[in-house]
Protein backbone atom coordinates (compact mmCIF):
# COMPACT_ATOMS: atom_id res chain seq x y z
CA UNK A 1 0.00 0.00 0.00
CA UNK A 2 1.17 3.53 -0.77
CA UNK A 3 2.49 5.66 2.17
CA UNK A 4 0.50 9.01 3.13
CA UNK A 5 3.92 10.55 3.70
CA UNK A 6 5.09 9.79 -0.24
CA UNK A 7 1.94 11.08 -1.46
CA UNK A 8 1.64 14.37 0.56
CA UNK A 9 5.13 14.81 -0.78
CA UNK A 10 4.94 13.85 -4.85
CA UNK A 11 3.17 17.14 -5.80
CA UNK A 12 5.73 19.61 -4.54
CA UNK A 13 8.87 17.36 -5.48
CA UNK A 14 7.03 16.96 -8.80
CA UNK A 15 6.79 20.94 -8.64
CA UNK A 16 10.55 21.36 -7.46
CA UNK A 17 12.25 19.35 -10.66
CA UNK A 18 10.55 21.17 -12.74
CA UNK A 19 10.94 24.53 -11.57
CA UNK A 20 14.71 23.28 -11.82
CA UNK A 21 14.31 22.24 -15.35
CA UNK A 22 12.89 25.14 -16.11
CA UNK A 23 15.96 27.52 -14.98
CA UNK A 24 18.36 25.49 -16.34
CA UNK A 25 16.60 27.11 -19.85
CA UNK A 26 15.71 23.66 -21.84
CA UNK A 27 15.17 24.26 -25.69
CA UNK A 28 14.60 22.75 -29.22
CA UNK A 29 17.49 23.36 -31.24
CA UNK A 30 15.42 25.36 -34.45
CA UNK A 31 16.64 27.74 -36.90
CA UNK A 32 14.68 30.58 -38.50
CA UNK A 33 15.62 32.10 -42.31
CA UNK A 34 15.83 35.56 -42.67
CA UNK A 35 16.37 38.38 -45.02
CA UNK A 36 17.70 41.65 -44.40
CA UNK A 37 16.53 44.64 -46.37
CA UNK A 38 18.12 47.72 -47.41
CA UNK A 39 15.61 50.75 -47.26
CA UNK A 40 15.84 53.55 -49.71
CA UNK A 41 13.53 56.51 -48.84
CA UNK A 42 13.47 59.45 -51.42
CA UNK A 43 14.16 62.80 -50.06
CA UNK A 44 13.53 65.18 -53.27
CA UNK A 45 10.94 68.11 -52.74
CA UNK A 46 8.04 66.48 -54.00
CA UNK A 47 7.85 64.20 -50.46
CA UNK A 48 7.14 67.08 -48.59
CA UNK A 49 3.90 67.28 -49.89
CA UNK A 50 1.06 67.25 -46.95
CA UNK A 51 -1.11 64.80 -48.11
CA UNK A 52 -0.95 62.20 -45.27
CA UNK A 53 -3.36 62.68 -43.27
CA UNK A 54 -2.11 66.26 -42.06
CA UNK A 55 1.79 64.81 -42.45
CA UNK A 56 4.27 65.31 -44.58
CA UNK A 57 5.07 62.07 -47.08
CA UNK A 58 8.87 62.19 -45.82
CA UNK A 59 6.86 62.16 -42.27
CA UNK A 60 4.60 59.77 -42.95
CA UNK A 61 7.35 57.71 -44.42
CA UNK A 62 9.51 58.14 -40.85
CA UNK A 63 7.00 56.56 -38.58
CA UNK A 64 5.63 53.73 -41.10
CA UNK A 65 8.85 52.10 -41.51
CA UNK A 66 9.76 52.87 -37.59
CA UNK A 67 6.66 50.66 -36.86
CA UNK A 68 7.98 48.38 -39.92
CA UNK A 69 11.10 47.94 -38.04
CA UNK A 70 9.94 47.08 -34.46
CA UNK A 71 8.00 44.48 -36.08
CA UNK A 72 10.29 42.27 -37.48
CA UNK A 73 12.23 39.64 -35.45
CA UNK A 74 15.66 39.81 -33.67
CA UNK A 75 18.19 38.85 -35.93
CA UNK A 76 16.77 40.82 -38.97
CA UNK A 77 19.64 43.38 -40.11
CA UNK A 78 18.61 46.86 -41.78
CA UNK A 79 20.13 49.11 -43.60
CA UNK A 80 19.34 53.16 -44.72
CA UNK A 81 20.18 54.69 -47.51
CA UNK A 82 18.81 58.04 -49.55
CA UNK A 83 17.48 58.68 -53.05
CA UNK A 84 17.76 62.12 -55.05
CA UNK A 85 18.73 62.60 -58.67
CA UNK A 86 19.69 59.58 -60.42
CA UNK A 87 21.29 57.92 -57.38
CA UNK A 88 21.15 56.19 -54.12
CA UNK A 89 23.64 56.99 -50.72
CA UNK A 90 23.58 54.51 -48.45
CA UNK A 91 24.07 55.75 -44.64
CA UNK A 92 24.73 52.65 -43.46
CA UNK A 93 24.81 48.97 -43.86
CA UNK A 94 22.13 46.45 -42.77
CA UNK A 95 22.62 46.46 -38.67
CA UNK A 96 20.71 43.82 -35.81
CA UNK A 97 16.68 45.72 -35.63
CA UNK A 98 17.18 44.53 -31.67
CA UNK A 99 20.40 45.66 -31.20
CA UNK A 100 20.64 48.85 -32.87
CA UNK A 101 16.34 49.70 -33.31
CA UNK A 102 17.39 53.31 -31.41
CA UNK A 103 19.86 54.39 -33.98
CA UNK A 104 17.48 53.16 -36.77
CA UNK A 105 14.56 55.06 -35.53
CA UNK A 106 16.83 57.99 -34.84
CA UNK A 107 18.33 57.91 -38.53
CA UNK A 108 14.82 57.86 -40.31
CA UNK A 109 13.58 60.58 -37.96
CA UNK A 110 16.41 62.37 -39.11
CA UNK A 111 15.94 62.05 -42.84
CA UNK A 112 15.04 65.58 -44.61
CA UNK A 113 14.82 66.95 -47.76
CA UNK A 114 17.56 69.30 -47.25
CA UNK A 115 20.23 66.07 -47.93
CA UNK A 116 19.26 65.99 -51.53
CA UNK A 117 22.04 67.33 -53.62
CA UNK A 118 20.39 67.76 -56.57
CA UNK A 119 17.28 68.80 -57.38
CA UNK A 120 16.21 66.07 -59.87
CA UNK A 121 13.78 63.29 -59.10
CA UNK A 122 15.11 60.65 -62.04
CA UNK A 123 13.12 57.76 -60.32
CA UNK A 124 13.77 54.98 -62.56
CA UNK A 125 17.62 55.92 -62.61
CA UNK A 126 17.54 56.20 -58.60
CA UNK A 127 15.65 52.36 -58.21
CA UNK A 128 18.08 51.03 -60.33
CA UNK A 129 21.08 51.95 -58.63
CA UNK A 130 19.50 50.94 -55.29
CA UNK A 131 18.78 47.75 -56.65
CA UNK A 132 22.49 47.45 -57.80
CA UNK A 133 23.74 48.58 -53.96
CA UNK A 134 21.36 46.43 -52.22
CA UNK A 135 22.68 43.26 -54.40
CA UNK A 136 26.20 44.54 -53.08
CA UNK A 137 25.08 43.82 -49.73
CA UNK A 138 23.08 40.85 -50.49
CA UNK A 139 19.68 42.27 -48.92
CA UNK A 140 16.07 42.95 -50.42
CA UNK A 141 15.16 46.39 -51.24
CA UNK A 142 12.40 48.58 -49.78
CA UNK A 143 12.44 51.69 -51.84
CA UNK A 144 10.34 54.59 -50.80
CA UNK A 145 8.99 57.15 -53.12
CA UNK A 146 5.63 58.69 -54.87
CA UNK A 147 7.11 57.95 -57.95
CA UNK A 148 7.28 61.46 -59.44
CA UNK A 149 9.95 62.29 -62.12
CA UNK A 150 11.38 65.33 -61.99
CA UNK A 151 12.00 66.00 -65.21
CA UNK A 152 9.52 64.28 -66.80
CA UNK A 153 10.21 61.22 -68.78
CA UNK A 154 11.34 61.03 -72.27
CA UNK A 155 8.48 59.29 -75.15
CA UNK A 156 10.47 56.32 -74.85
CA UNK A 157 9.72 55.87 -70.99
CA UNK A 158 12.40 54.30 -68.57
CA UNK A 159 15.22 52.61 -69.31
CA UNK A 160 15.37 48.70 -68.86
CA UNK A 161 16.41 47.28 -66.01
CA UNK A 162 20.10 45.36 -66.59
CA UNK A 163 21.38 43.42 -63.79
CA UNK A 164 20.63 40.53 -61.12
CA UNK A 165 17.47 41.94 -58.87
CA UNK A 166 17.67 41.11 -55.53
CA UNK A 167 13.75 41.25 -55.25
CA UNK A 168 11.77 43.48 -52.58
CA UNK A 169 9.36 46.25 -52.62
CA UNK A 170 8.39 49.47 -54.21
CA UNK A 171 6.48 51.79 -51.02
CA UNK A 172 4.50 54.01 -52.68
CA UNK A 173 3.91 57.14 -50.56
CA UNK A 174 1.36 60.51 -51.73
CA UNK A 175 -2.14 60.58 -52.27
CA UNK A 176 -3.93 60.13 -55.53
CA UNK A 177 -5.24 63.68 -56.03
CA UNK A 178 -2.68 65.99 -57.20
CA UNK A 179 -1.16 68.24 -54.64
CA UNK A 180 1.22 71.39 -54.66
CA UNK A 181 4.60 70.87 -53.88
CA UNK A 182 6.01 73.22 -51.12
CA UNK A 183 9.15 76.07 -52.06
CA UNK A 184 11.80 77.23 -49.53
CA UNK A 185 13.98 79.80 -49.89
CA UNK A 186 17.97 79.66 -50.00
CA UNK A 187 17.79 79.79 -45.91
CA UNK A 188 15.20 76.44 -45.99
CA UNK A 189 12.22 78.37 -44.80
CA UNK A 190 8.82 77.10 -46.73
CA UNK A 191 7.92 80.04 -49.21
CA UNK A 192 5.03 79.51 -51.08
CA UNK A 193 4.49 76.36 -53.27
CA UNK A 194 5.92 76.10 -57.04
CA UNK A 195 4.10 77.22 -59.64
CA UNK A 196 3.36 76.07 -63.58
CA UNK A 197 6.06 78.14 -64.94
CA UNK A 198 9.29 76.79 -62.32
CA UNK A 199 8.72 73.43 -63.51
CA UNK A 200 9.52 71.69 -66.57
CA UNK A 201 5.84 69.77 -68.07
CA UNK A 202 7.25 67.95 -71.05
CA UNK A 203 8.78 64.82 -71.61
CA UNK A 204 12.13 64.93 -71.59
CA UNK A 205 12.81 65.42 -75.54
CA UNK A 206 15.28 63.21 -75.69
CA UNK A 207 15.03 59.98 -78.13
CA UNK A 208 12.27 59.22 -80.84
CA UNK A 209 9.47 61.70 -81.07
CA UNK A 210 6.14 60.60 -79.58
CA UNK A 211 4.17 59.01 -83.06
CA UNK A 212 1.39 61.25 -82.92
CA UNK A 213 4.35 64.20 -83.56
CA UNK A 214 3.07 65.31 -87.16
CA UNK A 215 -0.24 65.82 -86.24
CA UNK A 216 0.41 68.55 -82.87
CA UNK A 217 0.76 72.07 -83.51
CA UNK A 218 4.27 73.52 -84.31
CA UNK A 219 5.64 70.06 -85.60
CA UNK A 220 8.47 70.47 -87.91
CA UNK A 221 10.59 67.13 -88.93
CA UNK A 222 13.95 69.55 -88.45
CA UNK A 223 13.30 72.05 -86.07
CA UNK A 224 10.95 70.84 -83.98
CA UNK A 225 10.13 67.54 -84.11
CA UNK A 226 8.19 67.39 -81.03
CA UNK A 227 5.47 69.76 -81.78
CA UNK A 228 4.34 71.83 -78.74
CA UNK A 229 1.59 70.32 -77.65
CA UNK A 230 3.03 69.37 -74.49
CA UNK A 231 4.36 72.66 -73.55
CA UNK A 232 2.22 72.65 -70.62
CA UNK A 233 0.88 70.62 -68.02
CA UNK A 234 0.82 69.81 -64.05
CA UNK A 235 3.65 68.75 -63.19
CA UNK A 236 4.08 71.94 -60.33
CA UNK A 237 1.50 69.58 -58.33
CA UNK A 238 1.95 65.95 -57.06
CA UNK A 239 0.04 62.68 -56.33
CA UNK A 240 1.29 59.53 -56.04
CA UNK A 241 2.01 57.92 -59.37
CA UNK A 242 0.97 54.15 -58.82
CA UNK A 243 1.06 53.23 -62.74
CA UNK A 244 4.89 54.05 -63.03
CA UNK A 245 5.49 52.67 -59.90
CA UNK A 246 3.82 49.71 -60.81
CA UNK A 247 5.45 49.19 -63.88
CA UNK A 248 8.90 49.62 -62.57
CA UNK A 249 8.24 46.71 -60.13
CA UNK A 250 6.93 44.17 -63.01
CA UNK A 251 9.98 44.63 -64.58
CA UNK A 252 12.28 44.46 -61.75
CA UNK A 253 10.90 41.37 -59.51
CA UNK A 254 9.34 43.92 -56.77
CA UNK A 255 6.17 44.47 -55.29
CA UNK A 256 4.26 47.67 -55.00
CA UNK A 257 2.89 48.84 -52.06
CA UNK A 258 0.95 51.54 -50.94
CA UNK A 259 2.49 52.66 -47.63
CA UNK A 260 -0.74 53.46 -46.50
CA UNK A 261 -1.42 49.68 -46.43
CA UNK A 262 0.46 49.46 -43.37
CA UNK A 263 3.45 47.49 -41.30
CA UNK A 264 2.24 44.03 -41.81
CA UNK A 265 1.17 44.56 -45.36
CA UNK A 266 4.49 45.68 -46.02
CA UNK A 267 6.09 42.28 -44.20
CA UNK A 268 4.14 39.97 -46.30
CA UNK A 269 4.94 41.54 -49.30
CA UNK A 270 8.41 41.58 -48.84
CA UNK A 271 8.00 37.84 -47.77
CA UNK A 272 6.28 37.00 -50.77
CA UNK A 273 7.70 34.92 -53.68
CA UNK A 274 6.53 37.57 -56.10
CA UNK A 275 9.07 40.16 -54.44
CA UNK A 276 12.50 37.61 -54.36
CA UNK A 277 13.56 39.05 -57.43
CA UNK A 278 16.24 36.73 -59.11
CA UNK A 279 19.31 37.44 -56.41
CA UNK A 280 17.32 37.22 -53.30
CA UNK A 281 19.04 35.64 -50.39
CA UNK A 282 17.68 34.60 -46.92
CA UNK A 283 20.10 33.88 -43.97
CA UNK A 284 19.25 31.20 -41.85
CA UNK A 285 20.24 31.53 -38.36
CA UNK A 286 19.76 29.34 -34.77
CA UNK A 287 16.34 29.92 -33.08
CA UNK A 288 16.11 27.75 -30.36
CA UNK A 289 12.30 27.49 -29.01
CA UNK A 290 12.62 28.22 -25.15
CA UNK A 291 10.71 25.31 -23.48
CA UNK A 292 11.41 27.37 -19.96
CA UNK A 293 7.58 28.16 -19.93
CA UNK A 294 6.32 24.58 -20.70
CA UNK A 295 7.93 23.39 -17.67
CA UNK A 296 7.42 26.27 -15.58
CA UNK A 297 3.65 26.17 -16.09
CA UNK A 298 4.03 22.46 -15.12
CA UNK A 299 6.06 23.42 -11.64
CA UNK A 300 2.57 25.88 -11.05
CA UNK A 301 0.17 22.93 -11.95
CA UNK A 302 1.83 20.55 -9.47
CA UNK A 303 1.71 23.00 -6.48
CA UNK A 304 -1.94 23.57 -7.05
CA UNK A 305 -2.72 19.42 -7.16
CA UNK A 306 -0.76 19.76 -3.90
CA UNK A 307 -2.76 22.99 -2.23
CA UNK A 308 -6.16 22.13 -3.53
CA UNK A 309 -6.45 17.84 -3.57
CA UNK A 310 -4.79 16.85 -0.15
CA UNK A 311 -7.54 14.99 0.94
CA UNK A 312 -6.92 12.84 -1.78
CA UNK A 313 -3.61 11.81 -1.31
CA UNK A 314 -4.30 10.64 2.42
CA UNK A 315 -6.18 7.82 3.99
CA UNK A 316 -9.11 8.33 5.79
CA UNK A 317 -8.85 8.11 9.44
CA UNK A 318 -11.71 4.98 9.03
CA UNK A 319 -9.52 3.20 6.39
CA UNK A 320 -6.55 3.83 8.61
CA UNK A 321 -8.21 1.80 11.43
CA UNK A 322 -10.24 -0.96 9.28
CA UNK A 323 -6.57 -2.01 8.09
CA UNK A 324 -5.32 -1.94 11.72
Amino acid sequence: MRSPVSARLAPPLAAAAFALTAALGPSLPLQRDLRDALITVDVTRSMNVRDMNGLSRLEAAHAALRLWIADQPCGTRVGLAIFTERRSLTLFEPVEVCADFATLSAALAALDWRMAWEGDSMISRGLDHALKRAEELKAGLIFVTDGHEAPPLPYSGPNRFAGESPGGVILGVGGDTPSPIPKFDDLGREAGFYGPHDVQHAPARVGPPPADAESRPGFHPRNNPYGEADLEGAEHLSALRADHLQELAAGRGLVFLRLSEGPQALSAAFAAPKAAGTGARMRRIPAPFDLSPFFGALALLALLVGWFAPSGLRSSPSASGDSS
